[in-house]
């Protein structure tokens, strides 16, 4: 029988939805903790989608779809607002 594996070190695929509360609250919050997070995801990112032999645009539009989509959500409460009124 294979040994449990402790929640912390479990990704976040792997979990249940009732260990979803413990497990974030286990997880590093502060800027190196963060950093490394945003680290661990870039190297996997690139060497699949832009450090490869017969590349395109497929890696760079990702994340630049993913910009424009966070610039759009961070700025929706203004553009709601101008959509809103009457002349502007």
């Amino acid at each position: 029988m294979a040994s449990p594996v402790p929640v912390k070190e479990k990704k976040l695929m792997d979990m249940k939805l009732g260990e979803l509360p413990g497990w974030i609250l286990m997880r590093d919050f502060t800027p190196r903790g963060i950093a490394g997070a945003f680290q661990r995801g870039y190297y996997p990112y690139y060497n699949k989608y832009v450090n490869v032999k017969k590349g395109n645009v497929a890696g760079i539009s990702m994340v630049l779809a993913a910009y424009v989509l966070f610039n759009y959500c961070r700025c929706y409460k203004e553009l709601k607002h101008e959509r809103l009124c009457k002349y502007h």
